[in-house]
């Protein structure tokens, strides 16, 4: 039950200096600055506070907990979520709590979230403050590059289970039917200089042979393996003349 968290919510935030209740206008507690606390004197009451903190309260943590403290934003200057900690109360495993994206989302929203234990204990996993990510420059790199070098739109969004059509593979299934194409003219093998008007990392693709569709006949000169052969034909929009 929620309940059985909150008492040590409320006194964790009591220890920061605030006056908790619980259940007000929908929230799991509310929280304002205690009376004397922060400079705050006879009369405070009648004032808005200068801080509402605002708690919400699941066994979990759940996309439902997460929603309700965006809710909670338009009212609240500081929003918890607290969850039942992992292992605590018969809960096994490793909890959603300690996922890494759980924290980075609550940063990102600056949200502060605890974990309460069974004898009590909270633990601070995120404080709420505001936060801001930082930008990872060769993760942004990757996405432009992928996004210029690749031809058309040959994936669509949500797909599983199924190979992506990288800009990667475009070139290597440029490559591979360009052979394809020698190979019906009569040359059975290329040169990977002659295969660069295809595919600009035609040296690269052959040197590396990702998917193992080519097969070095001689030095410098290759030729395309039965893999390679399946794959156009799996990919036929790839192919081109020699």
């Amino acid at each position: 039950m929620e309940t059985q968290l909150y008492l040590p919510v409320k006194r964790f935030l009591e220890a920061r200096g605030f006056a908790v209740k619980g259940e007000i206008c929908g929230c799991d507690l509310v929280a304002v600055p205690a009376a004397g606390a922060n400079g705050a004197g006879a009369g405070a009451e009648e004032k808005d506070p200068p801080l509402v903190v605002i708690g919400e309260l699941k066994q979990t943590f759940t996309l439902e907990l997460l929603l309700q403290g965006v809710d909670r934003l338009a009212a609240g200057d500081e929003i918890w979520l607290a969850v039942r900690a992992s292992g605590a109360g018969g809960r096994k495993g490793r909890g959603r709590e300690r996922d890494p994206r759980v924290r980075k989302c609550c940063r990102l929203l600056g949200f502060g979230l605890l974990a309460v234990f069974a004898r009590g204990q909270v633990e601070v996993i995120v404080e709420p403050r505001p936060w801001k990510p930082r930008k990872v420059a060769w993760r942004r790199r990757r996405l432009v590059d992928e996004h210029r070098r690749r031809q058309g739109d040959p994936a669509a969004g949500g797909s599983t289970r199924q190979p992506i059509m990288t800009a990667y593979r475009q070139q290597a299934l440029a490559v591979a039917a360009a052979l394809a194409a020698a190979e019906a003219a009569g040359t059975a093998a290329r040169r990977p200089r002659d295969l660069k008007a295809f595919a600009p990392d035609a040296p690269k693709i052959l040197l590396h042979n990702v998917y193992g569709w080519f097969f070095r006949v001689e030095r410098g000169v290759y030729g395309l393996t039965p893999a390679g052969t399946t794959a156009l034909t799996r990919w036929p929009q790839a192919q081109q003349s020699a």
